[in-house]
């Protein structure tokens, strides 16, 4: 059963960003002031989030099987430091691990994530950054996007929020595509955040 949620004044969403890579993602959603950003979590410790994060004055966790090896004890971890930050959303940016049962449980239809194609098409296991753009070009697709969606246990298979169309261009490659998917990609998640209420 999901814990009751007080209810929130309007305004910002209070989100906790959850990352593994460079934070390109984290950066803009930051530069954009959509959101009241009042975490970050990273379970690379190496990761270029706790940068980003670091330099908008924003508090950071390195939470990962290095800090946790128990998976139990990681999931917990992970909800302790959702909730100690008081956030209604979780957003992932470039995570790239499963979230645990208590995190999805307490979080339940609160945790967004963008995925780099238009689901339900080029989703599930295997199915991210560049083998996503391979498999679109290798498709012979004509356009490709960026989709938000409400994480689920299962990958790629919750609730589309919302979608943007990108145009295959006929001399493209996976970096071409992906740089133009990308793009697209954040854009819509700060459109998302700005107005999506859940």
């Amino acid at each position: 059963m999901t814990a009751a949620q007080p209810p929130r004044a309007p305004g910002p969403l209070r989100i906790a960003l959850l990352g593994s890579g460079a934070g390109s993602t984290a950066a803009h959603v930051l530069a954009s002031g959509a959101v009241d950003v009042r975490a970050v979590v990273g379970n690379n410790s190496r990761s270029g989030i706790f940068d980003v994060a670091r330099r908008h004055g924003v508090p950071t966790a390195h939470l990962s099987g290095a800090t946790h090896p128990d998976p139990g004890a990681l999931d917990a971890a992970i909800l302790d430091a959702l909730v100690v930050a008081d956030v209604d959303v979780v957003v992932l940016a470039g995570y790239m691990k499963r979230l645990g049962p208590r995190v999805l449980a307490r979080y339940d239809g609160r945790v967004v994530n963008t995925h780099p194609a238009l689901l339900p098409e080029f989703g599930g296991v295997g199915m991210f950054g560049d083998h996503v753009h391979a498999a679109v070009l290798a498709a012979g697709r004509t356009a490709s996007g960026a989709t938000a969606h409400v994480v689920t246990a299962d990958y790629d298979e919750g609730p589309v929020l919302a979608q943007v169309q990108v145009p295959v261009l006929p001399d493209d490659d996976v970096p071409a595509l992906r740089a133009r998917v990308q793009a697209a990609e954040k854009e819509l998640l700060v459109d998302v955040l700005r107005t999506w209420r859940p």
